[in-house]
C-alpha cells in the first residue's frame, strides 16, 4: 500500500481546511446511561444498575460531521428530527459543537431517532431504541434538494445510511445526478436496503458484514473480497470501492483495475464504535484537500485506527492522527 508521510498529510490537511462537505443521512441522539451493578433484581434474574451518571452525544450522521470538523473542515449537516424533547437535545449538541444546522427540518409526523446504551461496570448491558424508519415525504425530499443547491462552493457529499428513512431511492437518485453534474465528491457509507442505488459516484465504502449480505457469500478470503469488490465497481459503476474488515484492515479498489491492501493500523483495539463514520470523513476530507484516492484511503485507515484505541465513540484530532502516522515510520 502506499505510504502516506507527516508532511503529506498536513499539506492535504490544510488544503481541504474550511472546505464544505454535505453529510446527508440519518442522524440519531446517542443516550449514555453509565452504573454500577452490585445485585441480582429479586422480581427477575436481571442486573439491578445503580445508575451514576448519564451522557448524550450525536450519533449517526452527527458523528461523521463532527469528525469533519474536527479535521478542520465545513460540515453542514442535514437531516430530520422529530418535533420533541430528544430533537431539541440534539439540536443544542450540534451547535455547542459548532455545527451548521441549517440543513436540519423538524418533521411532525416523526420521532427523534434515539439510541440509549446502559453500560454497568463498563459492559454494555443492554440497548434502547427508539425510532421510526417510514421514508421521508416527497416534500421533504425537495426541500432538502433546495437547500443543497442553495450552498455556495459545495465541495462534497457524504450519504450515511441507517436505513431510518432519510434516504429515499428517488431521493438519493436526485441528489446524486446534482453532484455529477456540478463536479461534487460523492461518497456513501452504505446500509442494504438502498445498497445498490449508490450508483455513479466517487466511494462505495461497505463494512465486511453490509458486503456479505449483499452478496450472500462470506468474505472469508481474500479471493472472496476481490469478488466483492470487483463485483461493486461493475454493478454500481463507481470510481472506487473501500471495504472495510475491522482488524484484518481495508481493501481499495479502483475502476482502473489497481487494488490495494491496506493493513490495520489500530495497536490496542479498545472501541471500534464510530470507526467507519471516522473513515468515511477522513477520506472524503483528504480527497477534498487534493489527495490521491490511494493516499486518501491510507489516511482514513490511520484515522479509524486511532480512534479504536479510545473508548466510545470519539472524534479524530489533527495531532492524534499525525501522531499515529509517525509511530508508523511514515514521518
Amino acid at each position: 500500500m502506499h505510504g502516506i508521510t507527516v508532511e503529506r498529510t498536513i499539506e492535504i490537511l490544510d488544503n481541504s481546511e474550511g472546505q464544505k462537505i454535505a453529510v446527508i443521512g440519518d442522524i440519531m441522539l446517542d443516550k449514555f446511561f453509565w452504573g454500577t451493578v452490585n445485585r441480582i433484581s429479586p422480581e427477575a434474574p436481571v442486573p439491578v444498575i445503580e445508575l451514576q451518571y448519564e451522557s448524550s452525544h450525536l450519533g449517526g450522521a452527527a458523528n461523521v460531521a463532527s469528525n469533519l470538523k474536527s479535521l478542520g473542515l465545513t460540515p453542514i449537516l442535514c437531516g430530520v428530527l422529530g418535533n420533541d424533547n430528544s430533537g431539541e437535545e440534539f439540536l443544542n449538541l450540534c451547535k455547542n459543537a459548532g455545527l451548521i444546522t441549517d440543513g436540519i427540518i423538524f418533521d411532525n409526523d416523526r420521532q427523534t431517532t434515539v439510541k440509549t446504551r446502559i453500560i454497568a461496570n463498563n459492559q454494555h448491558v443492554a440497548r434502547v431504541d427508539r425510532e421510526v424508519n417510514f421514508a421521508i415525504s416527497s416534500d421533504l425530499q425537495s426541500r432538502f434538494l433546495t437547500y443543497l443547491k442553495s450552498i455556495n462552493n459545495l465541495r462534497g457529499i457524504i450519504f450515511e445510511d441507517y436505513n431510518k428513512g432519510m434516504l429515499p431511492k428517488e431521493f438519493i437518485e436526485a441528489i446524486i445526478k446534482y453532484a455529477n453534474e456540478n463536479e461534487i465528491i460523492v461518497t456513501v457509507d452504505p446500509k442494504q436496503e438502498n445498497f445498490f442505488t449508490y450508483k455513479n459516484v466517487d466511494l462505495f465504502k461497505p463494512n465486511k458484514k453490509e458486503a456479505q449480505q449483499a452478496f450472500g457469500f462470506t468474505l472469508n478470503s481474500k479471493e472472496n473480497v476481490k469478488q466483492a469488490g470487483l463485483q461493486l465497481l461493475e454493478k454500481l459503476k463507481c470510481k472506487n470501492v473501500l471495504i472495510t474488515l475491522g482488524s484484518d484492515g481495508m481493501v481499495l479498489f479502483q475502476d482502473n483495475g489497481n487494488i490495494f491492501s491496506v493493513p490495520t493500523r489500530a495497536r490496542q483495539v479498545a472501541d471500534v464504535s464510530g470507526a467507519g463514520d471516522t473513515a468515511i470523513a477522513t477520506y472524503t476530507a483528504s480527497v477534498a484537500g487534493g489527495a490521491s484516492v490511494v493516499e486518501a484511503a491510507s489516511i482514513a485507515n490511520f484515522a479509524s485506527g486511532t480512534v479504536c484505541e479510545k473508548p466510545g465513540v470519539v472524534s479524530i484530532e489533527i495531532q492524534d492522527l499525525l501522531a499515529t502516522i509517525k509511530r508508523n515510520g511514515n514521518s
